[in-house]
């Protein structure tokens, strides 16, 4: 297989992710049409040289390098595919700021296999990019639907093998995602989870999962507020993000169905009617300002395409 030219690229559009959406822990995401745009260019060096180039404010703090997760990914799938290294260069247009809790690594994940994938003609199916990106992020709520788009639950099956369900989001179900200047790590996010939850905190969130997949199926505003209701994370989470509560408690008097940590955090995820949505995003934003914090909301539909590419024209 012939190595992509020295100049050659392609554009990678990558949405952005919510996961958990409240019961759903490390099961449960969606995409949303928020994206990361990456322009993967082979460039000159050897399989060792990555350069990042980042657009705007944001990730001015990500450095290039053979551990960026882009280059690391995309060393994923010149392994598997049995085909030698080459230099890369990664020129990112942000939307989706890290360290919010709306999948910006699962983006570069993503990015970085699709990219390397596509220089190269393609030779892994999408169904093994899928399993790459489970690997390298180590759980697959943000990864899937950031591939392939929509509502999708995962779940490790008896046989080992990775099961991705697409399911049902009404149309008329508008998510507004409050975002904050304050950033939170997952690993932080993480560490303050306990390592064992009681059964009864387990069986609520079945109970929860359940109503929540059928009110986003069919619309059901009031299966949706009953299904936002989570025992395992959120209640050890909260306390991390500065005006969280208050946030969730502007969102819901303002006529939310339901409001939720968005991943790790500190972003914030309401789900609501087209028409409560623009309130519901300013009564958001103004919560965190009575904190001193700034933020933006905005109200997003479900992305049902997942991660696309094009090539780029060569220099």
């Amino acid at each position: 297989m012939a190595q992509p030219r020295i100049g050659q690229k392609v554009i990678v559009d990558v949405p952005s992710t919510t996961a958990n959406l409240g019961p759903g822990f490390d099961c449960l995401g969606a995409a949303l049409d928020l994206n990361n745009r990456f322009t993967i260019t082979r460039i000159e060096g050897s399989g060792e040289r990555f350069e990042l180039i980042m657009e705007g404010n944001e990730g001015n703090h990500l450095r290039g390098g053979p551990e960026n997760l882009v280059y690391r990914a995309a060393q994923r799938v010149w392994k598997a595919a049995g085909i030698e290294p080459v230099g890369l260069e990664a020129r990112v247009k942000l939307a989706v700021p890290p360290a919010r809790g709306l999948g910006s690594s699962a983006t570069a994940i993503v990015a970085g296999l699709v990219g390397a994938n596509a220089l190269m003609d393609s030779p892994l199916a999408k169904e093994k990019l899928l399993e790459l990106a489970i690997d390298i992020e180590g759980h697959p709520d943000n990864v899937v639907p950031s591939l392939l788009g929509g509502l999708c639950i995962t779940a490790k099956a008896a046989s080992e093998r990775w099961r991705v369900i697409r399911c049902e989001w009404m149309n008329s179900i508008k998510a507004v995602v409050a975002i904050p200047s304050i950033r939170l790590s997952t690993s932080e996010a993480r560490r303050a989870m306990p390592k064992t939850v009681p059964i009864s905190d387990a069986i609520t969130n079945l109970g929860a999962l359940t109503l929540l997949l059928q009110g986003l199926r069919t619309g059901n505003g009031e299966l949706i507020a009953d299904g936002m209701n989570d025992r395992l994370h959120e209640p050890y989470r909260w306390r991390l993000i500065k005006g969280g509560l208050e946030v969730r408690q502007a969102a819901i008097n303002t006529g939310a169905w339901g409001c939720v940590i968005s991943g790790a955090g500190p972003s914030v995820l309401a789900l609501c009617s087209q028409k409560d949505g623009p309130r519901i995003s300013q009564e958001m934003i103004r919560a965190w300002e009575n904190m001193g914090i700034e933020s933006r909301a905005p109200m997003l539909n479900i992305q049902t395409a997942g991660s696309q590419w094009r090539p780029g024209n060569p220099e």
